[in-house]
């Protein structure tokens, strides 16, 4: 495999995505063969999702303009991954991305060196979690339990203890897609 490309880190709400992907960004440091970007999301920035914020003006002109590289639509928001991050895979960087697993067949197609990391954990942990954050936009908690998306993950985590374990094994696969 070679060095660079995208690690897409998938799974439903509650898991831990976020958390492991920040974890994992504190581990690797300022190591210059990571890239961790934020999201751009029609939706402000909160305690929960670490985001790049546009209205969704913005989201439409960018996906008519191909400003993104891979963009979806869930849960009544827009979400995008800018296209200059094709440029930073390709040029040898891991490029670690939360994104839906909807959109992981059409980001094996069209984005370089791919691999999926699926992060889950058991139902009553999923429920409690979401419960836990009280947002009012996260909608029909569950509803959103209740959604299942089959995807090919080439490692899954199942994150129902310490967060750092799981950050573990994680940090183990960006290590060894840095090595190529």
């Amino acid at each position: 495999m070679m060095a660079g490309g995208f690690v897409l880190v998938v799974g439903p709400s509650g898991a831990g995505k976020d958390t492991l992907i920040g974890l994992a960004r504190e581990a690797l440091g300022d190591a210059p063969g990571y890239a961790f970007p934020r999201r751009l999301v029609t939706r402000p920035a909160s305690a929960h999702e670490d985001n790049e914020t546009l209205d969704e003006a913005a989201f439409a002109r960018g996906e008519a303009d191909g400003a993104f590289a891979l963009s979806w639509r869930a849960h009544g928001l827009g979400y995008a991954l800018p296209a200059d991050l094709v440029g930073l895979a390709e040029a040898g960087r891991v490029v670690v991305c939360n994104v839906s697993r909807r959109v992981v067949a059409e980001a094996r197609s069209r984005l370089p060196a791919v691999t999926v990391v699926e992060v889950t954990a058991p139902p009553e942990v999923l429920a409690q979690r979401l419960a836990a954050r009280g947002r009012a936009e996260d909608g029909d908690l569950a509803a959103r339990l209740a959604r299942s998306v089959r995807i090919r993950a080439d490692l899954t985590l199942v994150n129902d203890g310490p967060p750092e374990v799981a950050a573990a094994a994680f940090l183990d696969h960006l290590r060894q897609r840095g090595r190529g």
